[in-house]
């Protein structure tokens, strides 16, 4: 089943306006489908080279001769971590185009995100170079395929090859193998250097913990290493686009407002294989089921938004709490709750008053259901599809 990227109508138009895109994202999550499908429809005036194999490294072996004969095409370079060095190379290739009057694009990077790449990347190519993530599936990406696909989305997360598998066994043995590759290959291939087995337990303790605001201390505990440790072990996930970091609501100095983030694993299939649930119905049965619902919509609501949006988490410790706040602007702040009941989707008096404290201009609750209704004057009831569909700005591009 070929399911289209909402990315691809961003990611041409990024193409576009800038000499270079990077695009981010986890692995399997689309990234190399995504540029094949591009270099395809652009064939013969894009090229494509995968960095993992030693016959494409092998021809960046002098990069400023070998991309000097490909100036007027699109070079895509996949896995461009194997090649940190090139950076300088690309700088000096785009101003040397830049010059000459030429403004295309000339380059469309992948990779599974690291710091040392952006910020070697943004550093070098400042002003030159636009971020894209792309994510794994999400709910408007998957939602007309089958009426059965919301709910595989939630089990099986976004992952392609995870969400496409012919059943729920196979969907939970890929994302096992996933979990296990990635923190015994893709981990120490970027750099750090951690136990696979402490970053696995690390990862599951995350995964109980979902949603939950983040106590180092406890999970250093766990673990037995120093906070310290356990702060690197978070940055690793979060800069691998495993897990996010969501700060809290900081602007309100009047209230005695909570200072730690909140940490979602950021695809519910992978939740759910860290805790070996393997179907809905040990899903259903779990503690973890309302959590792991929140977070998948939290994700989905993100993933969707303008780089220019910021997003929080409201809670002081008089008991006011709202599980996202987005600020579209200083007077235009949209306070959202989430309920996985159907029959009654209230939210808790907490919600209300952090309402009141940040002036919400739209305080909104998202549920399972269809229909959309209100519970007093100010508060909407809807669901995630009806909400993604009032997002203002979703044409635009993500500039990071």
């Amino acid at each position: 089943m070929m399911i289209p990227r909402v990315a691809k109508p961003r990611l041409l138009d990024l193409l576009q306006r800038f000499p270079a895109v990077a695009l981010l994202g986890p692995r399997q999550a689309g990234k190399t489908t995504l540029a094949l499908s591009l270099e395809e429809q652009l064939r013969p005036q894009a090229l494509y080279l995968d960095l993992e194999l030693p016959s494409d490294r092998a021809k960046l072996a002098d990069p400023e001769l070998y991309l000097s004969q490909h100036r007027d095409r699109l070079v895509i370079l996949d896995e461009i971590h194997r090649l940190p060095d090139i950076f300088q190379t690309l700088r000096s290739l785009i101003d040397h185009r830049r010059r000459t009057g030429k403004k295309d694009s000339q380059f469309l990077l992948l990779g599974s995100a690291s710091m040392d790449l952006m910020h070697q990347s943004a550093e070098t190519l400042a002003g030159r170079i636009a971020y894209l993530e792309l994510t794994p599936f999400t709910a408007a990406e998957v939602g007309g395929t089958s009426p059965s696909a919301p709910d595989a989305l939630w089990l099986r997360g976004g992952f392609p090859e995870s969400f496409l598998a012919d059943d729920d066994e196979g969907s939970f043995e890929w994302r096992t193998a996933f979990i296990q590759t990635y923190l015994e290959r893709d981990v120490p291939a970027l750099g750090p250097r951690v136990p696979a087995e402490t970053l696995r337990r690390f990862w599951q303790m995350l995964a109980h913990n979902q949603g939950q605001m983040f106590n180092g201390a406890q999970l250093a505990a766990g673990l037995g290493v120093s906070g310290h440790t356990i702060a690197r072990y978070l940055d690793i996930l979060v800069d691998l686009l495993l897990v996010r970091r969501l700060q809290p609501w900081a602007s309100n100095v009047r209230k005695r407002l909570v200072r730690s983030p909140k940490v979602y694993v950021r695809d519910s299939g992978l939740v759910h294989a860290l805790l070996g649930i393997r179907t809905q119905e040990e899903l259903f049965g779990h503690p973890i089921v309302g959590p792991s619902w929140e977070g998948m919509l939290i994700e989905n609501i993100l993933s969707s938004l303008p780089a220019t949006v910021r997003s929080w988490f409201y809670r002081t410790s008089a008991g006011a709490e709202i599980d996202l706040v987005l600020e579209f602007g200083p007077k235009n702040i949209w306070a959202i709750e989430i309920k996985r009941s159907i029959s009654n989707p209230v939210p808790s008096k907490g919600f209300y008053i952090g309402c009141a404290d940040l002036q919400a201009a739209r305080q909104i609750i998202l549920y399972p259901g269809k229909e959309s209704y209100r519970t007093d004057p100010r508060s909407e009831v809807m669901s995630l599809d009806q909400f993604i569909k009032e997002l203002p700005g979703l044409a635009r591009s993500k500039k990071l």
